[in-house]
């Protein structure tokens, strides 16, 4: 059986790095965990071959010689899976789609015949034994949550490492909080699954020993879920990182209350974690009762994001603008929050009512919802009526994006982070690649981009008085490179 299993081209957006990539010489920040996962779990004798459209191109011949068509993406991915969907049709060849776009939004896609809907893990094989037979069924829908122990390695083999940024391995599966906006409890549930610590470090030894030695984004729905269990995969990390010398550094996702368990911190700072991405939201604490942002409401979120930072974690954050109780002085609330707390790499996005979430089906009572959404909540458009008026939002979201990316403002949101950060744990090393990205951002960052002044001053401050931390002055420089394009083209 010749199966080829595609993931579709992304969009321009605040996470695709697309305008850093050719600083280090790299075609996507991430390869498709989820396709590589899905290989894994495939006959061994099955002929597989994996086409990322982010590094490389779909030709027609790929598509003739193979049996089926295994399809996945996210809702950011609509258009690009559209246009797949059609070259396959017009070859005549059988997809099957899955993943988060086809689990909540399948209906969408009327050219696509078959779906795999929810996670593959208990279905896979009902699936496989109906390809080998030639009796696809329309559609193959998970019930309950599987074990994710039973998960195999990733076939790391389907892809070409050098094409990427980062590497992706995952812990778990879920999120114990109810957020109204978010879809995660839709497609993981409520209680986090989590993988024996020594199934993790068998996906990471199988990179180590591909070559991988750069940074790997453990990519968990929130990796304190389930905290006594992700002590033990810290434990069983830091003991992996000592017999096998690696190199490798690490950044997840979490709830707010990571910063409550210094113990947990030390252990992620001693395994090499060094970003931590934070659903902050608004510092409104209306909004976030409003959202069901009960973790969040209950704290100096100030403090939580600079006790972080004290123990050597970078904080990146999630924030969003249009909650129905937001005053119209939240755009500035916002911009003085993130500023004041050094939090560089700050995802400020309009509210988006996202299928199947809470929210999505209350504003449908209300009679409020618009249109779907794009998947890309920093695309400047709101697919619900607001109570603010709607274009008084969506202009003080472009300015707000712009003041915050705006290299006076950034450099010195990095300056304000630097002096909070305490450097700790593994010293990462630095690549071929981050040396080039690194000489490269002095001539278009220093000389021929606007914002050269602020760039070299944040250069020689961090080089005299924080030269410990002038690396990753310079990688956050470089991306704000991206960020900066992001916000001046909304």
């Amino acid at each position: 059986m010749k199966i080829l299993l595609i993931y579709p081209r992304n969009p321009d957006t605040f996470w695709s790095f697309k305008h850093v990539l050719k600083f280090v010489s790299k075609k996507a920040a991430f390869p498709p965990l989820g396709l590589l996962t899905v290989a894994a779990m495939l006959p061994p004798a099955w002929n597989l071959k994996l086409i990322d459209l982010n590094a490389s191109d779909l030709h027609d011949d790929d598509l003739r010689q193979v049996d089926y068509v295994l399809l996945s993406g996210m809702i950011v991915h609509k258009q690009s899976v559209h246009e797949v969907a059609a070259r396959c049709a017009r070859l005549g060849k059988t997809v099957i789609a899955g993943g988060p776009l086809f689990t909540t939004g399948h209906q969408n896609f009327p050219e696509i015949s078959h779906f795999v809907l929810g996670e593959a893990e208990d279905i896979v094989g009902q699936l496989v034994a109906d390809m080998e037979r030639g009796a696809v069924q329309p559609a193959y829908r998970a019930v309950g949550w599987p074990d994710v122990r039973k998960t195999p390695v990733p076939r790391w083999d389907l892809i070409r490492m050098s094409n990427y940024v980062t590497m992706p391995v995952q812990f778990s599966r879920g999120c114990p909080f109810t957020c109204e906006f978010c879809d995660i409890v839709i497609m993981n549930g409520h209680v986090p699954r989590t993988k024996d610590p020594a199934q993790v470090v068998r996906e990471l030894e199988a990179l180590r020993v591909a070559g991988w030695k750069d940074m790997v984004f453990v990519v968990d729905d929130n990796f304190i879920g389930n905290r006594k269990r992700t002590r033990e995969m810290l434990g069983a990390l830091i003991e992996w990182r000592r017999y096998a010398a690696s190199t490798m550094g690490f950044l997840t996702e979490a709830s707010v209350n990571l910063a409550d368990h210094e113990d947990l911190c030390d252990l992620m700072v001693e395994a090499g974690f060094k970003k931590v991405f934070l659903g902050i939201e608004t510092p409104s604490n209306s909004g976030l009762l409003e959202c069901g942002k009960t973790q969040n409401s209950k704290r100096d979120l100030a403090d939580a994001v600079q006790t972080l930072q004290r123990s050597g974690l970078e904080v990146m954050g999630g924030f969003i603008v249009g909650f129905d109780s937001d005053p119209p002085d939240i755009f500035a609330r916002q911009f003085e929050f993130i500023q004041r707390t050094g939090v560089v790499t700050a995802m400020v996005g309009m509210l988006t009512a996202l299928p199947q979430t809470v929210l999505y089906k209350r504003l449908a009572r209300e009679g409020r919802l618009l249109t779907e959404t794009c998947g890309n909540n920093t695309d400047a458009a709101i697919n619900f009526v607001t109570h603010l008026d709607r274009e008084f939002i969506i202009s003080e979201y472009k300015e707000l994006m712009r003041k915050l990316y705006a290299p006076r403002h950034y450099y010195r949101r990095i300056r304000t982070f630097l002096r909070t950060l305490e450097t700790r744990g593994p010293t990462m090393r630095m690549s071929f690649s981050d040396l080039r990205a690194f000489l490269k951002s002095l001539w278009l960052l220093g000389v021929w981009h606007r914002g050269r002044r602020a760039y070299w001053g944040m250069f020689w401050w961090t080089l005299l008085s924080r030269p410990r931390k002038f690396q990753a002055a310079m990688e956050l420089s470089i991306l704000g490179h991206h960020y900066r394009r992001i916000a001046n083209a909304l």
